[in-house]
């Protein structure tokens, strides 16, 4: 159910999610694209590096969230799960895209979202190096950075075959769902990867029409939901069902493209 929120609720939970967002841009930019930074490995059968940045943004937002929103829950891709009493909970990713950060591409991003028990209802995307934050729920559906302040408007329908498609990798998931990724791929007109969250930015900023990924976890997507869905856009899964706890995740500009990549996607068996 949804919690019931006050305009003084709202209001302090967009100031608590700038304040997070305030500390990870400080944390995350002391170290990028400086000569000593160095990444550790998370998994054996592929490289998911985490590095000191990604460690120091998290406890600092961690910090914030334990002085100002004390009652809330929080999951945290570098320290996970802590629980709370408020029915809320800030869902925290303070890197993603590290490979893009270890690289020296401004295409990573600060994640944050503030979540009820049906999924997240603000949520921020903010890019450091940029200067660009996009900010989406709670009445709110705005860019703010290097060009000042414009309200997020997803693109308007227009056919599968003019269409853009981003997406991290171009191997997406697993075989199954890699071919059925590629099969929709063929159906655009541009198909571009490797921007992690800024392309779900670019969908809400209206610059293009879907992102289509596989085996996400809820820190990687709760934030890009909100923004997006704000902006007038929509979020599923490969089914068409709810998003919010990861996996296949289908973002679009509009409920015309989406049905005409769901019908593409939806076909892919589990597993």
């Amino acid at each position: 159910m949804r919690v019931d929120l006050s305009d003084d609720d709202r209001a302090a939970l967009i100031a608590t999610a700038d304040a997070l967002a305030d500390a990870a841009r400080v944390e995350t930019l002391a170290h990028f694209r400086t000569a000593e930074l160095s990444a550790e490995n998370k998994e054996k059968m592929r490289f998911d590096p985490v590095t000191v940045a990604d460690r120091a943004a998290e406890r600092a937002m961690r910090e914030i969230l334990g002085r100002m929103r004390p009652g809330d829950a929080i999951l945290g891709e570098e320290y996970g799960a802590k629980s709370g009493t408020s029915g809320l909970t800030w869902v925290i990713d303070p890197i993603d895209g590290t490979r893009s950060y270890l690289s020296g591409t401004p295409t990573w991003g600060v994640l944050i979202a503030v979540a009820d028990a049906r999924g997240p209802i603000y949520g921020l995307i903010d890019q450091p190096y940029i200067g660009e934050r996009f900010a989406g729920g709670l009445g709110v559906a705005e860019a703010t950075g290097p060009m000042g302040k414009r309200t997020l408007r997803a693109r308007a329908p227009r056919p599968l075959s003019d269409a853009i498609l981003f997406s991290t990798f171009p191997e997406v998931g697993t075989e199954a769902e890699g071919r059925a990724f590629h099969s929709l791929s063929a159906r655009t007109k541009l198909t571009r990867y490797g921007t992690d969250c800024y392309a779900y930015a670019l969908v809400a900023l209206g610059q293009i029409d879907l992102v289509v990924e596989a085996g996400l976890q809820p820190y990687d997507v709760q934030a890009p939901i909100a923004v997006i869905e704000a902006a007038g856009g929509i979020v599923t899964d490969w089914k068409g069902g709810p998003a919010h706890q990861g996996g296949r995740i289908l973002a679009a500009a509009n409920r015309e493209v989406h049905e005409a990549a769901l019908a593409i996607l939806g076909k892919t068996p589990e597993g």
